[in-house]
């Protein structure tokens, strides 16, 4: 039904998700233990399976319908510059605020992907987008939630959630870094692009902001951090990928 390049952009719009799906799936297992508060812990311990759980649909899609490698293997198989998550989901937890503006930035911009791919001409992935798209629907509402509540705290509270905004404004625009064979993909009607997905996000974004007493940066002043679709990353991606393949790099031929 669909040529090559349009095969091939599908392939490159999944793995980007994926991986950015699987990378802040384990930066937020790492609030277990640490969060402020008990129901915190749970919550981003939740939000982390399910967005692993999330990356394996994707790895799956690709496998299956796109000749890749099966999904452990692109989990835990590659190295850094193989990888194509954005910068955004690379960075350590950092403190609560940090972590809770980086989720709304995030999971604000998966609901918006997902609700458009329920509707893919690519019947694989409106599949798995209707499936997966209720769930995601709920960690922006839990990260609605606690933006909310903290913007009308303390003095000090709004201050480092706007400080957080700031600092997460440029590395969250990065999300959207276009791609080769994206117009393809709005042509055939299988994704809406991202420049599309980006103008939803800006106004959800400001009226999350704006409802929690918090200012929204000014998207043409604040330069995207850019680069992770295409293998440029941080500096902390590496030894994350280092820990997380760890036990599978022993014997990945393993039975479990």
């Amino acid at each position: 039904m669909f040529n090559k390049e349009t095969l091939d952009a599908v392939r490159l719009l999944l793995l980007f998700q994926a991986d950015d799906h699987l990378i802040i799936g384990h930066r937020n297992s790492e609030w277990t233990g640490l969060g402020p508060i008990l129901e915190e812990d749970i919550a981003f311990s939740s939000i982390a399976q399910d967005k692993i759980g999330h990356a394996l649909g994707l790895y799956s899609i690709l496998n299956e319908n796109l000749g890749e490698a099966d999904p452990d293997t692109l989990a835990f198989m590659r190295n850094e510059t193989d990888f194509t998550s954005s910068h955004l989901v690379e960075l350590p937890i950092g403190e609560y605020d940090f972590s809770l503006v980086r989720h709304l930035f995030f999971d604000l911009a998966a609901h918006i992907r997902f609700e458009d791919l329920a509707t893919s001409a690519f019947d694989p992935v409106a599949k798995l987008a209707r499936k997966v798209k209720g769930e995601i629907k709920y960690h922006v509402f839990h990260a609605n939630t606690f933006i909310k509540q903290l913007g009308h705290g303390s003095e000090e509270s709004k201050a480092r959630l706007q400080s957080a905004i700031n600092q997460n404004f440029g590395l969250a625009l990065g999300m959207f870094e276009s791609f080769e064979g994206e117009q393809l993909l709005i042509d055939q009607g299988i994704y809406k692009g991202e420049a599309a997905i980006r103008e939803a996000w800006l106004g959800e974004v400001q009226a999350v902001l704006l409802e929690a007493g918090l200012k929204m940066p000014d998207a043409s002043k604040v330069e995207p951090v850019l680069g992770g679709r295409k293998g440029f990353h941080t500096e902390y991606l590496q030894p994350l990928l280092d820990e997380m393949t760890e036990v599978f790099r022993v014997d990945p031929a393993a039975e479990w």
